[in-house]
């Protein structure tokens, strides 16, 4: 795990106090989505094929502020679609900082180099830069050439100004471990503070359900990969337990609101992966009135496959609270990447068939087959 002390510090702190008040539910990260509205159209988005109406919509500065002083989260994570796009984002993310919030701003670091002067280097702030791979790789799964090589250009610059760059990482049916070790030593090189790496989450809205890996398979490609980075001094952006996970040697269930959504529609049930399963008006309402016990894998369908950061971070990191020293132990070894795997969690039902969500009346119903249609430059 490659995070500054100072985050670990207060984050640790931020969960020690939470205990000792006897809070049972209360979220890691802050997912704000203030639009939806990007400038690419990714093979594996469900994110961007609302109407115009909807894509125009934004949250405002003060929606923001609003949404992080009512859950308190330690870290906010700010996505969208592109959140540069958004004209008031330097402003939000400051907002963000003089509160001492743990800004990750992700982006697809088209309109970085444009708009890098509009913010200033701080251990607060970090540009997460979406990159799904090497440059052929990443270049097919934005649907655009060159993006590969212009992310590239942008991180050099913004390293070389001094700030905090990490670069978020979504693997996808059909890639390799040896491709994807090429890839984290070319991140490497170009002196990321860490990488993000996760198996991609079905989103049922897609515009393709066959480039998404299934659980037994995302598991033995981690394993694969952990296995090649043996000496090599990758940093990633998760805990030693998180990443344990991934490769089959912990049996977690998710914990949804370790990381809690907040978009245009409202507080979003029960994640930040899940549409047609209904907004609440505040946060509050979303933790207390929120049905927990319907979701995660195992129980709901359409959690089957999901091994999200988003979802198992936090209990990753309530594990390493219960056993610091398998966490140290992974930390400094690494994960197991030969031998039996943890059993996997049981099913509750007979088919984990996906069916298309039901929208809330609040949420208009999405246009379809859009993806290609709506760019901004």
């Amino acid at each position: 795990m490659s995070v500054p002390f100072i985050q670990q510090y207060r984050v640790a702190r931020y969960i020690i106090g939470n205990k000792l008040r006897g809070v049972q539910r209360y979220p890691l990260v802050l997912m704000l989505e203030p639009l939806f509205r990007c400038n690419l159209a990714c093979a594996g988005c469900g994110k961007i094929d609302y109407p115009d109406e909807i894509l125009d919509k934004r949250l405002s500065y003060d929606d923001c502020m609003r949404a992080i002083d009512e859950c308190g989260a330690p870290v906010v994570s700010i996505a969208g679609g592109e959140p540069l796009i958004h004209k008031e984002m330097a402003q939000i993310a400051r907002g963000f900082i003089e509160r001492k919030k743990f800004v990750y701003l992700c982006t697809n670091a088209l309109l970085l180099d444009k708009k890098m002067d509009e913010y200033t280097p701080s251990p607060y702030l970090t540009f997460s830069i979406h990159l799904d791979g090497s440059k052929e790789r990443h270049d097919a799964s934005v649907c655009r050439e060159g993006v590969y090589e212009k992310c590239a250009q942008v991180i050099r610059k913004a390293r070389a100004r001094g700030f905090r760059v990490t670069v978020n990482c979504t693997l996808f049916q059909g890639e390799t471990a040896p491709e994807i070790a090429t890839f984290m030593d070319e991140m490497m090189a170009l002196d990321v503070e860490a990488v993000t790496v996760a198996p991609g989450y079905s989103y049922e809205r897609a515009p393709r359900q066959d480039v998404f890996l299934k659980r037994g398979s995302s598991k033995q490609l981690f394993r694969d990969l952990f296995k090649l980075g043996e000496g090599r001094k990758w940093r990633f952006n998760q805990s030693s337990l998180y990443l344990n996970f991934l490769a089959g040697n912990e049996t977690y269930h998710c914990t949804p609101w370790g990381a809690v959504t907040r978009n245009v529609f409202g507080w979003q049930k029960p994640c930040y992966l899940l549409v047609g399963e209904g907004y609440a008006s505040n946060f509050k309402s979303l933790i207390e009135d929120t049905d927990w016990d319907k979701y995660g894998t195992g129980v709901n369908p359409k959690c089957a496959n999901c091994m999200m950061h988003c979802g198992y971070e936090m209990t990753a990191v309530e594990d390493t609270f219960k056993h610091p020293l398998k966490a140290a132990r992974v930390a400094l070894f690494g994960p197991k990447t030969a031998g039996p795997m943890a059993p996997e969690v049981p099913f509750l039902y007979d088919e984990p068939a996906i069916t298309r969500p039901q929208l809330s009346a609040s949420q208009p119903q999405p246009a379809t087959a859009k993806a290609d249609s709506k760019r901004v430059a």
